[in-house]
């Protein structure tokens, strides 16, 4: 018989009371109190915090550790570009830049783009060497030189290989920091040295010179709400400019700017503008007993400017007291006939200013038709502006100077065991060193490699010079016209064959050179027929070239 709801209820009511009323002491104890869980929660935040600062100090340590460990790195990074070696020895001698050209002439792909590395404090070094022999058929020393025909004594470049008689050495020691504040700054030195004889121990002939020495300051947080100076570089000192570039197989500067003062690189007052702003001094050296000042110092004040792949560069030159300014001893002028030069032809017409003007295309293809890359430039310029390459470089052109010139390369691989490297240059002027003189010249060069395998390549130059010069009897020259060639054929062995700029090289070379014998009257100071090297001389050398 089931029983009734209400003494089921009766019984369980009471029993579950009794449950309740035994249980509280124990859930009592088992719950802490407010005051336990806030001191519990007290001592956990304690020691997360503990746990934290251990953390903050051990990864302050491996920072630490991760520095040391990259800093010496920084010694074996490629120098900057043979525009900026490249561009410096081309710069400089050859005037190449910072060492690390793109693989111009390559098959392969380009590397993938990656971001930029954080700026690291430390020491760099790079630097530009050339070290050879030449010598002829008869077994004695060789002649040449890029500039070694009539048309160099103006700037008239020849292809270089096969055609160095000196050893070029340039050494590169930079020092950057970054401060607590993000600030980056930079300290570069660089010692060159050139000689032509070829013993070891060079003392009593050698050059070595400190040809730049400058400091830089990047990153200024004073300037980071600038659009147009955040990511500007103030520089001071004496340096080739970092812009300047080159035809390497020339040996010859598009444009050198260089010397000692000051400027500011990177301005960038819109998007599709970027300029940079400069003026540095060139000393014009001690001149004859003819009057003037012996210290007279040209000033070069510059506006580079980029867009896109165009520059348009802008040179205004100014040398107070330049009037008398024939020096003694250059060109084999004597003190009396240098006198003489400036009192005839040269009084009151020295220029004491000038301009310069340069227009250039920097192409990331071969004129557009397949890979590779090409540079082309036209310059203008009077006065002391007259001097082209080197600007300011020249303390005795006259004030009606007037000089043009144009100048256009390329690199590109024909397949995959050929590359070219073409190359043409030329220049009229007038009115230089004495009224109505003329100097007109033309040159072409061709560079083919031919590799053979991973490391030996056959190079072959092809260069031709064609001149009409009246220097009007300046310097004791004669007037000439005609034409100079060179055909040099160097086996290389290389790291890697493939890159034209891929360095370092040691080569063997044989070269011919043929020129109009009328050449040879041009100077009595220069290469060309004197002591028997007449036209129709064959060369032979070695040579090693590097840059980093």
């Amino acid at each position: 018989m089931r029983s009734a709801p209400t003494s089921h209820f009766l019984f369980t009511l009471p029993s579950a009371l009794g449950l309740l009323t035994l249980s509280l002491p124990v859930l009592a104890q088992q719950t802490p109190s407010l005051e336990q869980r806030l001191a519990a929660m007290e001592a956990r935040i304690t020691a997360a915090e503990q746990r934290a600062e251990e953390a903050e100090r051990h990864a302050a340590e491996a920072r630490q550790e991760l520095e040391q460990l990259r800093a010496p790195q920084l010694a074996t990074l490629p120098a900057p570009s043979q525009e900026q070696l490249v561009d410096r020895q081309a710069n400089a001698a050859f005037g190449m830049p910072s060492g690390s050209e793109p693989n111009l002439a390559s098959d392969g792909a380009p590397p993938a783009a990656s971001a930029p590395p954080e700026p690291l404090s430390g020491f760099e070094f790079g630097g530009y060497a050339r070290s050879g022999i030449l010598f002829n058929d008869h077994g004695n020393g060789g002649k040449g030189g890029p500039y070694f025909t009539p048309a160099g004594s103006v700037g008239g470049p020849v292809g270089r290989l096969g055609n160095e008689t000196d050893t070029y050495v340039e050494a590169q020691l930079s020092y950057n920091q970054v401060f607590d504040n993000g600030t980056q700054a930079r300290y570069m030195m660089m010692l060159a040295d050139g000689v032509e004889t070829l013993n070891d121990w060079t003392s009593n002939e050698s050059d070595l010179n400190v040809r730049q020495v400058y400091a830089e300051l990047t990153a200024l947080p004073a300037l980071r709400g600038s659009r147009a100076f955040r990511d500007a570089t103030f520089w001071a000192g004496k340096r080739f400019d970092r812009d300047n570039f080159d035809i390497h197989w020339f040996d010859a500067d598009f444009v050198f700017l260089a010397g000692t003062g000051g400027g500011i690189y990177d301005i960038q007052p819109t998007d599709w503008w970027r300029t940079n702003l400069s003026m540095i001094g060139r000393s014009y050296g001690d001149y004859s007993g003819a009057g003037g000042s012996d210290d007279t110092q040209a000033y070069i004040f510059t506006s580079n400017n980029f867009f896109g792949p165009w520059q348009w560069m802008v040179n205004a030159i100014r040398a107070n007291d330049n009037e008398y300014n024939c020096r003694a001893n250059r060109y084999g002028l004597t003190e009396e006939e240098c006198e003489a030069l400036t009192t005839n032809s040269r009084d009151g017409k020295s220029a004491e200013s000038g301009v310069h003007s340069m227009l250039a295309y920097h192409g990331e293809s071969f004129f557009g038709l397949r890979e590779g890359s090409f540079k082309a430039a036209f310059m203008a310029g009077g006065g002391l502006g007259a001097e082209l390459k080197s600007i300011g470089g020249d303390s005795e052109l006259l004030s009606d100077a007037r000089a043009m010139r144009a100048a256009i390369y390329g690199t590109t691989p024909i397949n995959r065991t050929w590359s070219i490297a073409p190359a043409l240059m030329a220049e009229q002027s007038k009115d230089r060193y004495v009224e109505g003189d003329r100097y007109d010249w033309i040159s072409f060069n061709t560079r083919l490699a031919q590799a053979i395998n991973e490391n030996f390549e056959l190079q072959y130059e092809f260069t031709w010079q064609n001149m009409d010069l009246s220097p009007k009897g300046y310097a004791g020259r004669e007037s000439v016209k005609g034409s100079f060639a060179k055909l040099t054929f160097a086996p290389t062995l290389k790291p890697i064959t493939g890159d034209f700029f891929m360095r370092p090289e040691l080569r063997a070379f044989v070269s011919y050179l043929d020129w109009t014998s009328e050449l040879d009257d041009y100077s009595t100071t220069d290469a060309l027929g004197s002591n028997g090297f007449t036209s129709g001389q064959w060369q032979f050398g070695l040579q090693m070239e590097t840059w980093f």
